[in-house]
C-alpha cells in the first residue's frame, strides 16, 4: 500500500476553521459566502461552532485557556431553547442539531444547560417503540438523524438510563435487515442499487442510503459496545456497493459524509467478524488512492479555498471523520503531524 502525507490537507483545513471565527470568542459561522438561493445565515451558527470544536479535537488543537473553554461552551450552550431543552437549526431536523451540539459540548468536558425535555416523552419502553416505529423507513438516511439522534442527544446530556438503552437496542436488533445487515427490516430488500436520488414516497431508497443511515445506528452501538446482528451482512453490502459503483457517482472525489459512513460501516463490522478480512482491507486502500489523492490535488491546486464544500465547516467535519478512520484503518500509511482523534471513539454522533 501507499503512504499519504496528509499534513497539506490538515494545514488547509486548519486554515478553514480559522477563516470562520468570528470576532466573538468561541464563535463561528458555517459558511463565509452566501448561495445562490441567498439562504444561508453568514452569522452565529449552531453547526459552525459545533464542528469547529469537532474538527479542532479531531487534529489535535481543541486545548484551550478557560477563557476560551467557557467561550466556546457558552456559545452552544446560548442556542438551546430554555423550554425543550432541544436546539434548532434550519438545515436539519431538530433532533439532530440537538444531538450534535449535546456532542460538540461533550467534548469539552459539558453539558447542555437544560434537560432535554422535548424527548422526554419517549423514555420508556413504548414511548422509544412508538418513536422508532414512526421513522419514515423508506427514507433512511435523513430519518435515521432522527432515529440514532435520540439516543445520542440523550446519551451526551446525561440522560440515558441503562434500562431505556436496553429497550432502544433491542428494538434495533429485532428489526435488523437480515438481507443487508442495515436497519429497518424488510424495507431495504426492494432497495435498488442505483446511486440516483429522487423522490422517495412509500418506495424504498436507493441501497447506498441504508448504508448511510445505518451508519448511524451502528456509532451508537459502537458507543454502547453493542453487538451487530449481522456484521457479516453489512460488510457484504458495504463491499457490493464499493465495487459495483453503486455510490453516489462523486463518491471519494468530494467534501461530505457518505465516505466516512461507508468507510466505518467496513471498519467497525469486521471488528465483530472476520468475514471477508482481506477483501476489506482491499477495498479501503482502493479507496484511500482515490479519497486522498483527490483531497491532496485539492489542497495542492488551492481550490480548496473556493470550494464549496471545502469551505461549509459540517461538510469539513465529515471529511476530516474520514481521515481519522482511515488513518486508524490503516496504521503508517496515513501520515499527519499528530495523530487524528476521531470524535466517534469518545462519544456517539457526527
Amino acid at each position: 500500500m501507499k503512504k499519504y502525507d496528509l499534513r497539506p490537507v490538515i494545514d488547509a483545513i486548519r486554515e478553514t476553521v480559522k477563516n470562520h471565527e468570528l470576532e466573538a470568542p468561541g464563535t463561528y459561522r458555517r459558511w463565509i459566502w452566501q448561495n445562490e438561493k441567498n439562504s444561508r445565515n453568514l452569522g452565529i451558527n449552531e453547526y459552525g461552532c459545533a464542528d469547529a470544536i469537532n474538527i479542532l479535537y479531531t487534529i489535535g488543537e481543541l486545548a484551550c485557556d478557560d477563557e476560551l473553554r467557557s467561550a466556546r461552551i457558552n456559545a452552544l450552550q446560548s442556542m438551546q431553547n430554555p423550554e425543550t431543552g432541544m436546539f434548532v437549526e434550519s438545515t436539519h431536523n431538530t433532533i439532530h442539531t440537538t444531538a450534535h451540539c449535546s456532542a460538540a459540548i461533550e467534548l469539552m468536558d459539558a453539558k447542555p444547560l437544560y434537560h432535554i425535555k422535548g424527548l422526554h416523552r419517549f423514555m420508556s419502553k413504548e414511548g422509544i417503540a412508538t418513536f422508532l416505529e414512526s421513522i419514515d423507513w423508506c427514507a433512511p438516511w435523513p430519518e435515521s438523524h432522527k432515529g440514532a439522534g435520540i439516543y445520542a442527544a440523550l446519551a451526551n446530556s446525561g440522560e440515558m438510563t441503562r434500562e431505556l438503552e436496553d429497550y432502544y437496542f433491542e428494538w434495533l436488533w429485532d428489526n435488523t435487515d437480515p438481507v443487508t445487515g442495515f436497519w429497518r427490516s424488510g424495507y431495504a430488500n426492494e432497495a435498488p442499487l442505483s446511486s440516483e436520488d429522487r423522490q422517495f414516497g412509500n418506495t424504498p431508497a436507493p441501497l447506498y442510503n441504508y448504508l448511510a443511515g445505518g451508519f448511524h445506528y451502528l456509532f451508537n452501538h459502537e458507543y454502547a459496545r453493542r453487538p451487530l446482528r449481522y456484521p457479516e451482512k453489512i460488510i457484504d453490502s458495504s463491499l457490493k456497493m464499493f465495487r459495483e459503483n453503486c455510490l453516489r457517482d462523486d463518491f471519494g472525489k468530494t467534501i461530505g459524509f457518505l465516505e466516512i459512513d461507508w468507510l466505518y460501516c467496513l471498519t467497525r463490522a469486521s471488528r465483530q467478524t472476520p468475514h471477508r478480512f482481506s477483501d476489506i482491507k482491499e477495498a479501503i486502500s482502493d479507496f484511500s488512492e482515490i479519497f486522498c489523492n483527490y483531497l491532496l490535488d485539492l489542497v495542492s491546486s488551492g481550490e480548496y479555498k473556493t470550494n464549496d464544500r471545502f469551505n461549509d465547516l459540517h461538510m469539513l467535519f465529515g471529511c476530516i471523520c474520514c481521515i481519522a478512520e482511515l488513518q486508524e484503518a490503516m496504521p503508517g500509511y496515513i501520515v499527519t503531524e499528530k495523530p487524528l482523534r476521531l470524535v466517534l471513539n469518545r462519544r456517539p454522533f457526527i
